[in-house]
């Protein structure tokens, strides 16, 4: 079974947006066994439109296209599919109160442009959405699946992960697939490549790669068998060689983020945190409170940008800072002490550092950062320099703290 994916939208082709829902989608059919043949671009054209659906069709059993169900005059998908599929639009009256109930929970008039979205392909079964007013479309024919989804991406990932992965998923009977993904920080690729050794000795039972991110890498492993135990058996084997390996570097052996899991250890702990950050600007407090609940565990954050600052606000001396300076692991431990101490937590963590593109000498160069973490045992501090834009930098700043944290926290 092979899957082809149609991106429609003039916003695509211009450059204008980038095409984040096609490697999304990508990733999440290669995980169920379902390679990507080609991923095909197209602007708001009908035309365009059904001969690209038409060359899909051709080579492969699933189609996924995304964009163009909205509610202005630009958005043509419904009818090029109705063309193309040879019916009607004709009213859903379920899509319709989902829209009607939409827009009386957030006070708002129904626009009569919306209410046509309520209009659905009469060959199509309705996919409905529960984050959005576009409704997706599955057709069938000669074996052929087109799965027609929003391009708003929060909402075409909802309804892949509710409808559309699981039936596909339940289509493919020939192999049995199982993956996992392990998740590091703290080494670049290419070190974890050579740590983890002769990639043969884990490709004999599954397929391993590696995706680099500024979060850190992740090692993807995808094992296929005749039956569920034994796709199951053979990924257990692969990831016994990957923790082997590299296992000091793992801080999760699932898709998530460092935010996820500090949350998760702090909310089992009962532990609270305070944030300190220079060059990261409220980055890791933006973070810590982007995971639900964080108000168990997140107490204050402090954005401490100058030396003034962080002598006032966190009574960091001013000896300390001329004697160091600002950019030091004295004054990253000075922070996270006393963030620490006036907030009253169980943990402090502390950024202080040169994001770039400006600011750096030989000594210290753009890239560099101090991280502080502090708890009622002591202090620790780790230095790591980055190479990269300065929103980058940040990323991998705020990223490095968040991973001394966990450390600190399991007693790594």
């Amino acid at each position: 079974m092979h899957a082809e994916i149609i991106s429609i939208g003039d916003e695509l082709i211009s450059g204008k947006t980038i095409n984040s829902n096609a490697a999304w989608m990508g990733r999440q059919l290669l995980l169920i066994g379902v390679p990507v043949l080609q991923v095909t671009t197209v602007g708001d054209d009908a035309a365009m439109i059904r001969e690209a659906l038409a060359t899909a069709e051709r080579r492969s059993e699933i189609i996924l296209i995304t964009g163009g169900l909205g509610p202005t005059h630009d958005d043509i998908t419904r009818s090029a599919l109705c063309q193309y599929f040879q019916c009607d639009l004709v009213l859903n009256p379920v899509v319709l109160e989902q829209i009607r109930e939409r827009f009386r929970h957030r006070g708002l008039p129904l626009a009569k442009s919306n209410e046509s979205q309520a209009m659905v392909p009469s060959a199509a079964q309705v996919i409905y959405n529960r984050q959005g007013t576009a409704p997706g479309y599955h057709f069938e024919q000669s074996g052929r699946h087109v799965y027609v989804l929003p391009g708003v991406p929060h909402e075409m990932q909802g309804m892949m992960n509710e409808s559309i992965l699981p039936e596909i998923r339940a289509r493919q009977t020939e192999w049995f697939i199982e993956s996992k993904t392990f998740c590091t920080n703290g080494i670049a690729e290419s070190m974890l490549y050579e740590k983890i050794g002769n990639p043969a000795e884990v490709e004999r039972w599954a397929k391993m790669a590696f995706l680099p991110a500024p979060s850190g890498v992740q090692v993807r492993l995808i094992a296929q068998g005749t039956s569920a135990a034994e796709a199951r058996q053979k990924l257990e084997q692969a990831a016994a060689r990957v923790l082997e390996r590299a296992g000091r570097y793992i801080y999760a052996d699932y898709e998530c983020t460092l935010e996820q899991v500090v949350a998760e250890l702090l909310t089992q702990r009962k532990a609270t945190v305070a944030t300190a950050e220079s060059c990261t600007g409220g980055l890791i407090a933006h973070k810590l409170t982007s995971i639900a609940g964080s108000s168990a565990y997140f107490e204050r954050g402090v954005v401490c940008y100058s030396n003034r600052a962080k002598t006032e606000l966190l009574h960091v001396p001013t000896s300390l800072i001329e004697r160091h300076g600002a950019v030091s692991e004295q004054v990253a431990m000075s922070m996270a002490e006393n963030v620490r101490r006036i907030a009253g937590v169980d943990y402090g963590i502390a950024t202080t550092g040169i994001a770039g593109p400006g600011g750096g000498s030989d000594d210290k160069p753009v890239g560099l950062v101090f991280i502080g973490v502090a708890d009622k045992s002591g202090s620790q501090w780790e230095r790591h320099i980055f190479s990269g834009e300065r929103w980058l930098n940040k990323e991998r700043f705020a990223n490095s703290a968040l991973n001394l944290l966990r450390k600190r926290i399991i007693g790594f």
